[in-house]
């Protein structure tokens, strides 16, 4: 599909993680600095390649689910662990289903020290994979398993900073049901996903008794074959992402967006728990995926004034942050995305901060309209009018506020999606 918009939608901060199964959590992990340096050439370059010979599958293969599971997590070690989650879908009935994964560390968490962009991952071995019908509930007895493979294989090695696709495999799923991904694999440094208590995420070492895992490793795309008008992606921190909405309510902005746009449209969440736009500029696999949709969400802000880039000196000024926003929109653009920028919501911030924040969202409208995307102004609908600092539906915005702005953005560009 010709690319007619581009979202990349970033927020903010995220809830500290557990571990998994019999896996350690990436929070106990000390990076290697230097041996990581070494391979980040080799991985770009491999992001590169890959993107290259996968584009035609972006386009053929869409996001059905709005849950972000992109990688700002790291599993030190993990010896057959199974890992188990549940999807909502955009479309129901008989598809055909493909799933794409990358080896590669997307965004910082917190001050880096669990994991940070680009960190070094390691090789893992996928024992097994597959998906079901999870019911109407959690609670519900799951059917219908299906067995994903690689390249007719039931089992693959994967090496660090690689990406790949699984086969395609057709699955009919009921209206009102909940997919089922659920894999076991064994390896180090395996890429993982903080999940903030969106969806139930779960793990287990013996593939029969399953706990509550708040980093699983799960595929970065859960795609199908389908015909959408629009494709849209949302690349953000923790706000794009929903943390802290209510737990399986799906009523984040970004999900009630795809909510309300229904199965016609394709709406892929790649927002991650304390990412910056430093993150996305980068260049890894997080913005190359992301620029295969029509339209990008790009809202970062919140964590670039709080942290600044990984390895820097604390948080960024308002001309840094326009600097690596700027960046964001040239490379969509030139990928062929349209692009709308939220600008930095409310948080309660005083002095500096906020001053900072003031004068990020001025800059802001300039840079959009110099570069010919949409501004977005988030903000204005986070807080009062007379107290624009105040953060009125929470930090993290809960549902009240998801409905109020998903409202809002489907209403100022109607035209842009196709809906007029």
């Amino acid at each position: 599909m010709k690319k007619l918009i581009s979202l990349a939608l970033m927020a903010t901060l995220a809830l500290s993680a557990v571990s998994c199964g019999g896996s350690d959590s990436s929070q106990s992990d000390s990076l290697a600095s230097s041996a990581e340096d070494s391979s980040v050439q080799t991985s770009l370059e491999q992001t590169e390649a890959a993107h290259k010979e996968a584009d035609d599958m972006f386009n053929e293969y869409f996001s059905n689910t709005v849950v972000s599971t992109g990688n700002n997590a790291r599993i030190n070690k993990a010896e057959s662990v199974t890992y188990r989650a549940y999807f909502p879908v955009e479309e129901y009935g008989e598809l055909e289903y493909c799933f794409y994964f990358s080896n590669e560390i997307d965004s910082t968490y917190s001050n880096g020290s669990p994991v940070h962009v680009g960190a070094e991952t390691g090789d893992y071995t996928i024992e097994s994979a597959r998906i079901a019908d999870g019911g109407t509930s959690t609670d519900d007895e799951i059917t219908n398993y299906v067995d994903v493979t690689f390249d007719g294989s039931a089992s693959r090695e994967v090496s660090s900073g690689e990406q790949f696709w699984s086969d395609p495999v057709n699955f009919s799923l009921e209206e009102g049901h909940y997919l089922v991904w659920e894999w076991t694999i064994t390896g180090s440094k395996i890429p993982a996903t903080n999940m903030s208590d969106l969806t139930s995420t779960t793990s287990s070492d013996d593939g029969e008794e399953f706990v509550y895992c708040a980093e699983p490793a799960l595929p970065q795309l859960i795609g199908a074959k389908r015909e959408v008008k629009l494709s849209i992606a949302a690349i953000g921190d923790s706000i794009t992402q929903g943390c802290m909405t209510d737990y399986m309510a799906y009523e984040s902005w970004a999900m009630q967006i795809s909510q309300k746009l229904g199965e016609d449209y394709s709406f892929w969440n790649c927002g991650l728990g304390w990412a910056r736009a430093s993150d996305a500029t980068y260049d890894g696999d997080w913005l190359e995926r992301v620029t295969t949709a029509d339209v990008v969400i790009i809202a970062f802000g919140t964590n670039d004034i709080g942290s600044g880039e990984y390895g820097g000196d604390g948080g960024n000024s308002a001309d840094e942050i326009d600097a690596y926003v700027r960046t964001l929109i040239e490379k969509c653009t030139a990928a062929g995305c349209s692009v709308v920028v939220f600008n930095s919501p409310p948080q309660d911030y005083e002095g500096d901060y906020e001053t900072v924040r003031t004068e990020y969202n001025e800059m802001l409208e300039s840079t959009c309209s110099e570069l010919g995307v949409y501004c977005f102004d988030f903000a204005s609908l986070l807080c009062d009018e007379d107290a624009p600092s105040v953060a009125k539906y929470g930090g993290h915005p809960n549902g009240e506020a998801g409905g109020i702005v998903s409202d809002a953005f489907i209403e100022e560009y109607s035209v842009l999606l196709g809906l007029e």
